[in-house]
């Protein structure tokens, strides 16, 4: 078996997830082979089981950089945030999503579920517990966690359709709901 440190696994790794993305573009997830996949990122099917259990798996690992760029992207302000100019990172986050939507909408269910849903709730809820702790605001885990749950709400019922808005007007929406949350008194 080979390290996740290893070159060689990190560069299967990055091949299977580019060829997923590939495959997608061209095909719902329901209806992606791991032949298919293996075929494309030319490398054998053991090899593909070596790192990834499923397809589901690989998706949600492929998908991981969207999780950190919307981590990020909340977390992109400095000083006391204005709720009415989300950061600039928060709008490309949501206008960059559309290359592979059909896919985020595969794992990220109505109302922040899902495989991608428990990976975005789980990143963005630490990283929003420890800016609060750090910063010594009230609630840190009270708040955290209704940030992430917003977030994932509202980002996967946009996606799927059940929010209207482009990127830019639900990017200021969300962005203020967050604020608002960031902004609740001691409870």
């Amino acid at each position: 078996m080979t390290s996740p440190q290893d070159p060689r696994a990190a560069r299967t790794r990055a091949k299977l997830r580019q060829a997923l993305l590939d495959e997608c573009v061209q095909r719902p997830l329901a209806e992606v082979s791991v032949a298919a996949l293996v075929r494309r990122a030319e490398v054998g099917r053991a090899t593909f089981y070596l790192h990834y259990g499923d397809l589901e798996a690989l998706a949600v690992d492929a998908c991981a950089d969207v999780v950190r760029e919307a981590v990020d992207a909340l977390h992109a302000w400095r000083g006391i945030p204005d709720p009415a100019s989300p950061p600039s990172a928060l709008v490309a986050f949501f206008s960059g999503l559309t290359p592979h939507t059909d896919l985020y909408r595969a794992l990220l269910r109505p109302g922040g579920g899902g495989p991608l849903g428990q990976v975005l709730h789980q990143d963005l809820r630490a990283r929003s517990r420890t800016e609060r702790a750090l910063a010594g605001a009230p609630e840190p885990d009270l708040i955290a966690s209704a940030v992430a749950a917003t977030f994932a709400g509202v980002l996967a019922d946009w996606l799927h359709g059940l929010i209207e808005g482009t990127p830019t007007q639900i990017a200021h929406q969300v962005w203020r709901l967050l604020v608002t949350l960031h902004r609740t008194p001691q409870l």
